[in-house]
């Protein structure tokens, strides 16, 4: 038996509402919002007796009761909060919806949801056919209608211009302290500050603009949550950057986001879909594909074939990157794919390389893979332990464990599950013949004081 919603009801009493009369307002609000529903009195006495509304129902209670009492209410304050947590759905997020309001619903439900640790999310994996789904229909969908909301609050340029500064700010932490550091940073601020401007006032123009600048948002969500192991939420924070970037209408976006997936689908082990989503990014934005994107596209196709050891496909994907990253200028791509230059491509012919066996080219393309600058320590470790194990694969061990440790101590500030998962994929490819060697225990000695090699455990 549920417990007595008191809030609601309290909030009842301050606003003067009867049964009947919050049933006609929440249907006033769901029409508002271009939804027909069922409500009456009837509806409100379950309410009020604990009952929690499916779907976009406790969002329309807000509004009428936050209408009436002139103020934005949360969830929590209409006594539902803990309840639509606990009542979370293992499929959250997984859908390509086809309705704006459905989108904006599961994405709010998503942070909330994600904020509470709420068990379904937290321990979900992957699933591979929402991924397939959801660049099936992205690819084939046709354009969505006009953005334009008429909200209580109105939204303009400075802010989106916010929510952009903002996001920027976290990637940088996310680059160089890892997801681990601020990723429910970023969601608190999404939910707490970004949700209110989806439901605002503004005009198409500016609607496109702020979906948009939510799905680069609920992108940087992903790929924090993708770093810090947590799968199942990051696949689900990229399908709706996904289709909200369809919402506003921006083909290119939505192919960074493709890539994305297939960046997570290669780190998990779904290596075909991997290549499927790339190509899939590689084909949406059609004509407008700018160079720096579709290397970085074909760049991600090469990790997949790699992983699946097609050395042609491997060679003519990266080729391909190369020649498309020499025809960019300077203003031939958006700013959020600036970061893809010649040294993240050296670190992708490193992962390439090291994955197919051809540690020589590993060393020799992946060493210029470093950015050095102290802003971007989570890409040079991952290239620093790529180069490690090339070298380990060589048969130069001593090599190979010096240049981990340095690794060992670029990641001293990192809290990433995906560097966790580098050393112990290094750990890997040292042999017990290795482990015998003066130079191994070199190595331990200084390495078991640092905290990646002491999280995975070192070797035994």
């Amino acid at each position: 038996m549920a417990d007595r919603n008191a809030r609601l009801a309290a909030l009842m009493d301050e606003g003067g509402f009867s049964h009947k009369s919050l049933a006609r307002a929440v249907i006033l609000a769901a029409a508002r919002s271009g939804v027909e529903i069922t409500c009456d009195h009837t509806y409100v006495s379950r309410w009020l007796k604990g009952s929690i509304p499916r779907g976009d129902m406790p969002r329309f209670i807000i509004d009428a009761v936050g209408r009436k009492l002139g103020r934005q209410l949360a969830i929590d304050e209409i006594g539902m909060g803990d309840a639509a947590v606990n009542a979370v759905q293992s499929d959250l997020g997984l859908d390509f919806a086809d309705r704006l309001e459905t989108t904006t619903t599961t994405v709010t439900d998503l942070w909330r949801a994600d904020l509470a640790e709420a068990e379904p999310l937290v321990r979900a994996l992957p699933d591979s056919a929402a991924w397939n789904e959801a660049s099936l229909r992205w690819l084939v969908a046709p354009p969505d209608g006009e953005l334009a909301r008429s909200g209580n609050r109105s939204v303009g340029a400075v802010d989106i211009d916010m929510v952009r500064s903002t996001a920027d700010a976290f990637s940088m932490l996310d680059g160089k302290f890892g997801g681990g550091h601020a990723r429910r940073a970023l969601i608190q601020y999404l939910h707490t500050d970004v949700r209110p401007m989806l439901d605002g006032k503004y005009s198409d123009t500016v609607g496109k603009q702020l979906h948009s600048a939510v799905a680069e948002a609920l992108m940087l969500a992903g790929w924090m949550s993708y770093d810090s192991g947590v799968h199942g939420i990051a696949q689900r924070y990229f399908i709706q950057a996904l289709r909200m970037a369809q919402l506003a209408g921006d083909r290119l976006l939505g192919g960074s986001i493709l890539s994305a997936m297939s960046h997570q689908a290669n780190f998990v082990g779904r290596y075909r879909e991997a290549a499927t989503l790339a190509r899939a990014a590689f084909t949406g934005p059609a004509g407008s594909l700018t160079p720096q994107m579709a290397a970085q596209f074909r760049a991600m196709e090469a990790r997949a074939l790699a992983r699946l050891g097609d050395e042609k496909g491997v060679d003519l994907a990266l080729t391909e990157a190369e020649r498309q990253l020499s025809k960019r200028t300077p203003d031939s791509d958006p700013a959020y794919i600036a970061y893809f230059d010649e040294v993240e491509l050296a670190a992708e012919f490193g992962h390439c390389f090291r994955d197919l066996g051809r540690s020589v080219q590993a060393t020799e393309r992946g060493a210029n893979g470093i950015f050095g600058d102290g802003l971007n320590n989570r890409s040079d470790f991952f290239v620093t332990m790529v180069q490690a194990e090339a070298y380990i694969n060589q048969g130069e061990a001593s090599r190979g464990f010096e240049i981990a440790l340095s690794g060992l101590h670029l990641g001293e500030g990192l809290k990433s599950a995906r560097c966790v998962q580098y050393v112990r994929e290094f750990q890997g490819r040292i042999t017990v013949g290795m482990q015998q060697a003066a130079e191994f225990r070199d190595f331990t000695e200084q390495a078991r004081g640092l905290r990646l090699w002491q999280q995975v455990g070192g070797l035994r």
